[in-house]
């Protein structure tokens, strides 16, 4: 038998052949999924020997990822924001520069819920995420408000065009003992007005939307790398300049979005300029800024609808 340490030498030169971006992570996290223990366990006693069965798991993964196939969908999850999420190819695995939304999200809701005093039959805080995938900014969102002891004060409707997707985020929402608070509908951009999705109601306005939508130009999507391809097309290709589905849901935030809302919606890092314009073109009078990922790249745009100006009260007359 194998030791760890040998059978991780011999991953790392066959996915280094194989072109694989990161070898080494790559054969140690799948060669910790077939042993079943954690990564750090792994690479704590390479002189551990690997029995048959796990050796052959490891074999069986090792010749996917050899063929291209992401390591989140050989392993069945992908870590995102502190939260494991079962990823499959029904949907986009969670990207790692995608956290930087959920964590604006949070500093929204967050403010909203400490304005002002929220006293009994207050109606939550409706938050929308639009092309939810895997569920993993609602789910992350949810998890992260529940530690805070906030969940109890919003309700989140996901909406995705793809039925699989939906169900798979319905998954991840369940898994998590979030389902109370996170519905998911099919939909094309958002759900209408009184939609019954889960155990929420689709409110008319939302105070928060969030969406991942794609925005990758369509003349760049066969340039992907390999890993690209196993996962579902709709889910990479945003059209001609990659902005289609955006401008989509800008088209239906006067209507959908809560006076004083705000909408976070990621973008590529070439794509500020024309998330400007298209803002000054299809929504007059509302603010776009961008902010950064965690690489210090452009990456998750914040449009807002024109602040409502309260006229001052009439002068009294003199008594």
């Amino acid at each position: 038998m194998a030791t760890i340490g040998e059978l991780l030498g011999g991953a790392v030169e066959r996915l280094r052949a194989s072109a694989s971006e990161s070898p080494r992570l790559d054969a140690e996290l799948l060669l910790a999924h077939a042993l079943g223990i954690d990564r750090t366990a792994l690479i704590a006693h390479p002189e551990q020997r690997v029995g048959p069965e796990p050796a052959a798991r490891f074999a069986e993964s090792l010749r996917r990822r050899e063929a291209g196939e992401p390591v989140a969908y050989i392993r069945g999850l992908k870590e995102f924001h502190g939260v494991a999420f079962a990823v499959d190819a029904r949907a986009l695995i969670p990207r790692p520069e995608t956290e930087v939304l959920v964590d604006l999200a949070l500093g929204e809701v967050g403010d909203r819920l400490a304005r002002a005093a929220r006293p009994a039959g207050t109606p939550p805080l409706a938050i929308a995420d639009v092309g939810t995938g895997s569920g993993s900014i609602a789910v992350a969102l949810a998890v992260a408000l529940r530690r805070r002891g906030m969940l109890a004060e919003v309700e989140i409707i996901g909406s995705d065009v793809s039925e699989d997707a939906v169900d798979l985020a319905r998954e991840n929402a369940v898994a998590h003992a979030v389902a109370d608070h996170v519905a998911v509908a099919v939909a094309d951009v958002l759900p209408p007005p009184g939609r019954v999705a889960g155990l929420l109601v689709v409110p008319a306005r939302f105070d928060v939307v969030c969406a991942n939508l794609p925005y990758i130009p369509s003349r760049v999507v066969p340039g992907l790398p390999v890993a690209a391809s196993f996962e579902p097309a709709g889910a990479l290709d945003g059209g001609p300049d990659g902005l289609d589905l955006i401008r989509r849901l800008l088209d239906v935030l006067p209507e959908r979005l809560a006076p004083g809302g705000v909408a976070l919606m990621e973008i590529g890092s070439d794509q500020g300029g024309a998330l400007h314009a298209a803002v000054a073109e299809q929504l007059a009078g509302w603010d776009a800024r961008v902010e950064p990922d965690l690489a210090g790249r452009p990456r998750v745009a914040v449009v807002t609808p024109p602040a409502v100006v309260t006229p001052p009260a009439a002068a009294r007359p003199a008594s």
